[in-house]
């Protein structure tokens, strides 16, 4: 395909999926349960660091947690007592367990003591995702005795990852549009500084349209991927996601 059907190809399917319907299947279904900033915030964090495996086990368990949390998470982590906090101890989803939640939500509580967004735990630390997602790793491990097995949930482009998850949950904060999809409640970060994130499915969709040419899916291959959705809409890039997600998981390709 030459540059214009890629062009034509990737709009059609943005707009196809970039709507109410793609919801109800996709695990950012469990922020719009919630209509405080603070709750769909903390909501959908923990649903996109949850988005790795089959759909539909996401989507539960983070319904789960939010269950556990008594569907009020900003409350919970501002007020919770340790009485409530023994319900977490036996909840897991995949390599995440008690250790983890635990932690999550000392930090959580100890960032809403003093901010009232998730926002300034990311923009504080520079002008690039890049600086605020590795500024963010290292607040998000900045208290004291963290579990060093937590790392492992929280991405950092230092080590070269390609930090899908905090990639998604950032488009899913920042991009603004009117297809009630993503949420737009965050105003510091742009959505034309948004990096795309990059799964095996859209890794796999952009190297058969020749769009990615990197073979390792890391830090560097979603940015030559941005890079060039940049080309075709600089100030919303990442909005090419929805396209090659849905050709990827939907369509097959």
């Amino acid at each position: 395909m030459n540059r214009n059907e890629i062009a034509v190809l990737l709009n059609e399917k943005a707009v196809l999926y970039n709507n109410p319907s793609f919801i109800a299947k996709d695990p950012i279904c469990i922020p719009h349960s919630f209509s405080s900033k603070q709750d769909i915030e903390i909501a959908a964090f923990f649903a996109a660091l949850f988005a790795w495996g089959n759909r539909t086990i996401i989507i539960n368990k983070s319904r789960e947690l939010m269950q556990l949390m008594e569907n009020a998470p900003h409350d919970f982590v501002l007020h919770h007592q340790p009485k409530d906090m023994k319900r977490l101890l036996l909840f897991k989803h995949r390599t995440f367990n008690a250790t983890d939640i635990l932690y999550f939500i000392e930090f959580l509580k100890e960032h809403y003591l003093h901010h009232t967004s998730l926002e300034t735990a990311f923009s504080q630390w520079g002008n690039t995702i890049e600086e605020m997602l590795s500024g963010f790793h290292n607040y998000f491990f900045s208290l004291e005795d963290f579990p060093h097995r937590t790392r492992k949930h929280i991405a950092t482009p230092a080590k070269k990852s390609n930090c899908k998850r905090l990639n998604m949950f950032l488009r899913w904060m920042v991009r603004q549009d009117d297809c009630g999809v993503d949420f737009g409640i965050w105003n510091n970060i742009h959505p034309s500084q948004l990096i795309c994130p990059v799964d095996v499915h859209v890794a796999r969709v952009a190297k058969h349209l020749g769009i990615l040419q990197r073979e390792q899916t890391d830090w560097q291959a979603a940015i030559e991927l941005t890079e060039y959705l940049r080309t075709l809409d600089a100030q919303d890039p990442v909005k090419y996601d929805f396209a090659l997600f849905g050709l990827g998981v939907m369509e097959k390709l």
